[in-house]
């Protein structure tokens, strides 16, 4: 299929992309622009994850209050320099964050943080329900892993479904960001409060 000027126009004008880029991408996706879209996506977070190791020690404590105070989330996100702090698209960004935070109550940020005990934990609650369930015996370890990745999926924020795009986990759309920033960015840490909950774990 032939690409033309205007292909390549419009596929810049939604992916911010180099033209030769564009043109790559679209002739990778025979002219298909969905494809063509996914390919740079690609593409840029190969890009982004390359940026992973560079130290980011500047952005901005985000403070987010939902439902006339009932919930409240404050997050820290670190990028390289005080200029793309200081940047719209990284404010959104971290205003998205906090925003999926008070919508999904995540415990962690990352799979690496959940304790050993408690997948322990999970992986017992998950087997013991399959064999009430009346599951045979040779298919329990696959249910049990896979209950216990549903698991990892609910409590970490970067393995969640993002609330605005259910296409893509929130690690992606940080991914994406990184390739569209040109910087590192790592989200640090943060809280979540609701009203009237309980202090004790």
């Amino acid at each position: 299929m032939e690409i033309t000027t205007q292909m390549i126009k419009e596929l810049r004008a939604a992916t911010n992309a180099p033209m030769l880029d564009c043109r790559k991408a679209l002739q990778e996706a025979n002219g298909d622009f969905n494809k063509a879209v996914d390919w740079l996506r690609e593409k840029g977070m190969a890009t982004a994850a390359k940026r992973s190791d560079r130290d980011a020690s500047n952005g901005v404590v985000e403070m987010y209050s939902h439902g006339g105070g009932r919930v409240g989330v404050m997050v820290e996100i670190n990028c390289e320099t005080d200029f793309v702090a200081r940047s719209e698209q990284f404010r959104t960004l971290a205003h998205e964050i906090a925003l999926q935070i008070a919508a999904s109550s995540p415990k962690y940020i990352k799979v690496e943080e959940i304790p050993a005990a408690e997948l322990e934990h999970e992986a017992g609650i998950a087997r013991a329900r399959a064999l009430e369930e009346g599951k045979p015996e040779n298919v329990l370890a696959k249910i049990v892993d896979g209950r216990v990745e549903k698991y990892k999926d609910e409590v970490c924020l970067m393995r969640q479904t993002y609330i605005r795009d259910e296409t893509i986990t929130v690690e992606k759309l940080v991914l994406q960001n990184v390739a569209a920033i040109g910087e590192n960015v790592i989200i640090r840490r943060f809280q979540r409060w609701e009203l009237g909950e309980s202090t004790k774990e």
